[in-house]
Formats: structure tokens, C-alpha cells, sequence
């Protein structure tokens, strides 16, 4: 189902099975500036993602065919960057963790208030903004790619390769490393890290980082125990050292 809808406006796909929800999240959507075109299954949902362009995808967990983790999963497989917010009915910590490491961007609890969805979309909106102009910037500062060891970011691909072999890297990691790289051989503190690659409006803690800190670790270190790169100064939080 589509709307006609002039190209100027914010671009969103929903990908929803309740009909009901879908009519008033379209409506709501319509009404304050938003196209909106929808999916009703996960499968279509990926080839929708795939074939246009969109400014973000709300994507339910609990779809046929093919659920909402999977559709995260491949829509992020494929290298499209677009926002994801999730809505789900489930509220667990654990689906949200799944989400949010499959690349989601956000996560909202059904039922919601809808003001609430507005806030996030918004949110995402202006956080894309600012990402997109420091993935500019980043382009600007260090070209193309940038590389270390046997590592090879290539900045504009969004791609990171390890002894040629592409590593499998999240939107929020590889911000973070992209952070990393662009402050390299300044001290960051957690705080610092997470108001510029989560954002001021992002409700994560300090914790988030050293999280994700160790994942980076893990994918790009020779020997992750002993990091040669992304070093840690206790008490202050972390630099890029090369």
C-alpha cells in the first residue's frame, strides 16, 4: 500500500501486520508531514527497504514470513544505514539487546503513545542529520579510507575489512570507531563518546560504551586482551593510538 506523496517530504516505511495500528500510524504520520508507505510482512518489508529510499523504517518485531530481527538483520546485511526504529509488544531487556546488536537504532513498547513516536522519529531524524554531515567531514579529513594494521575502514562504503575479509560491524559500532578515528590520539571520556556518537537525546549509559569499546576490540584487535589500537586510560575513558 502506498501513498502518493511529494518526494520533499521525510520518507517512512512501515512494516506492520495489524491493519488497524497501520491506519492510524499512516494517518497520524500523513498529518504532520510524513510519506509514509507500508509493508505487511517481513519479506516484502525487506525487498521495499531495498528497492527506495527512505529516511527512516519502523519495523515490528512480530511479523510473518520473516520477523522484524531478520529483517533488521538483512536490511542491515545489504549496507543500508537507514534508522530502524523497532515496535514491539514484547518489553523484555533481552529483545531489545537482540534489536539493538542486530542494528536498530531505537526501540519503542507497544502500545505507545503516539506524541512518543513522534519524538523518537524526530530524534532519529535530526541524529541522521548530524551523522550524515560528520560522515562528510570524516570523508574530508581522512579521504576515502582510512587503515591500521590490517585493518581498512573504507569511510564512504561504510565498510570495514580485516586482512581483506569484510568484518561484520553494526551502524552504532562502526560511528564509533568512525569517532575514534576522527579524534585520533585524543583522550575521550565516556561521557564525550556518548553524547557524540548516541547523541544528547539518546538515553544509554556510560556503560553502553565500554560495551560496545569491546566489540570493536574483539572485531578489530590482533590480540583483543592487550589492545594495540583503542587503548583505555582508566578512569577517563579511551583514545585511538597509532
Amino acid at each position: 500500500m502506498t501513498n502518493d506523496h511529494n518526494s520533499i517530504l521525510p520518507r517512512i516505511l512501515l512494516i506492520e501486520d495489524d491493519m488497524g495500528l497501520v491506519l492510524t500510524i499512516t494517518d497520524r504520520l500523513n498529518a504532520e508531514g510524513f510519506a509514509v508507505e507500508t509493508a505487511s510482512d517481513g519479506v516484502r518489508g525487506v525487498e521495499i527497504a531495498l528497492e527506495k529510499a527512505f529516511d527512516i523504517i519502523l519495523l515490528d518485531v512480530m511479523l510473518p514470513q520473516k520477523n522484524g530481527f531478520d529483517v533488521c538483520r538483512d536490511v542491515r546485511a545489504s549496507g543500508l544505514q537507514t534508522p530502524i526504529l523497532m515496535l514491539t509488544a514484547r518489553g523484555q531487556v533481552t529483545d531489545k539487546v537482540v534489536g539493538l546488536k542486530l542494528g536498530a537504532d531505537d526501540y519503542l513498547t507497544k502500545p505507545f503513545d503516539m506524541l512518543e513516536l513522534l519524538a523518537r522519529i524526530e530524534a532519529l531524524l535530526r541524529r541522521s542529520t548530524i551523522e550524515k554531515s560528520e560522515k562528510d567531514n570524516s570523508q574530508e579529513a581522512f579521504g576515502e579510507s582510512f587503515s591500521f594494521g590490517d585493518v581498512v575502514v573504507n569511510v564512504r562504503g561504510m565498510e570495514v575489512c580485516k586482512n581483506d575479509v569484510p568484518l561484520e560491524l553494526s551502524a552504532k559500532e562502526f560511528q564509533l570507531l568512525l569517532y575514534l578515528l576522527e579524534n585520533r590520539g585524543r583522550m575521550l571520556s565516556r561521557e564525550n563518546i556518548l553524547n557524540n556518537v548516541w547523541g544528547y537525546d539518546a538515553m544509554p549509559t556510560t556503560r553502553t560504551v565500554d560495551t560496545h569499546i569491546a566489540w570493536l576490540r574483539q572485531k578489530l584487535e590482533p590480540n583483543p586482551k592487550y589492545p594495540r589500537y583503542i587503548l583505555t586510560a582508566h578512569g577517563v575513558g579511551y583514545k585511538f593510538a597509532q
